[in-house]
């Protein structure tokens, strides 16, 4: 039987803020405070826990990954929680960015499709927030979750190709919406972007540039050719 790897956590989630939270503009001071104290490798499976804090994403099982601390709390630092939010995270995985957000005051619906995603984070988030601050739901990732619409905060917790209007539609007026857009080109950049709804249209900015593992539930489908 292979060792396991000894790893002093709390001492990794104080070197993954000040190492590579703090320097790359995180100032949030609760998503701060959250990621220090929310153990990430719980959200892992155990063979990769000693991996859980390394500036990497973390493969997960059915082909996703656990997103790098720094983006995914670039990400969440866009939303600008507010206590009681309404959110939604669509493609979840096992849940840390949903955990992180509830600990930051947001009321968070975890969506994901995979069974044994789902499994392993409602493990991994048990005691860490009651029902009423984080709860997952099985469904189709590009339908969102319209039973508990309209949202304040929705975070597409991948690389998607566009924001499918139906997931956009479920924001509350006023909501605002993250995720990481492929590059649309060659030479281009995949971007963080921040979407807003307000006077019931959506429009997004860019944020930053940054590239991560793609939602293979957005993909396009291929069209006909004649």
């Amino acid at each position: 039987m292979a060792p396991v790897l000894s790893v002093d956590t709390a001492e990794a989630r104080r070197c993954m803020v000040d190492g590579q939270l703090r320097p790359n503009r995180v100032t949030d001071p609760r998503i701060l405070a959250a990621m220090g104290e929310i153990p990430r490798e719980r959200f892992v499976p155990p063979q990769l826990a000693a991996r859980a804090y390394a500036d990497e994403d973390v493969p997960l099982p059915d082909g996703r990954a656990l997103i790098e601390p720094m983006m995914i709390a670039r990400l969440l630092q866009l939303l600008s929680l507010r206590d009681g939010d309404r959110m939604l995270v669509v493609g979840a995985g096992a849940g840390y960015a949903a955990a992180v957000a509830a600990r930051c005051g947001a009321r968070v619906i975890a969506l994901e499709e995979d069974a044994g995603l789902i499994a392993l984070g409602r493990r991994a988030a048990a005691g860490l927030a009651g029902p009423e601050a984080l709860r997952f739901v099985q469904g189709a990732l590009p339908a969102g979750h319209v039973a508990a619409a309209p949202y304040d905060a929705i975070l597409i917790e991948g690389e998607v190709p566009e924001v499918p209007a139906e997931i956009a539609g479920q924001l509350a007026e006023g909501g605002r919406l993250a995720t990481v857009l492929a590059a649309a080109g060659r030479g281009l950049s995949s971007r963080a972007v921040l979407g807003r709804r307000i006077a019931g249209s959506f429009s997004t900015t860019d944020a930053f540039d940054c590239a991560t593992r793609p939602l293979a539930a957005f993909a396009r489908r291929p069209g006909f050719v004649f």
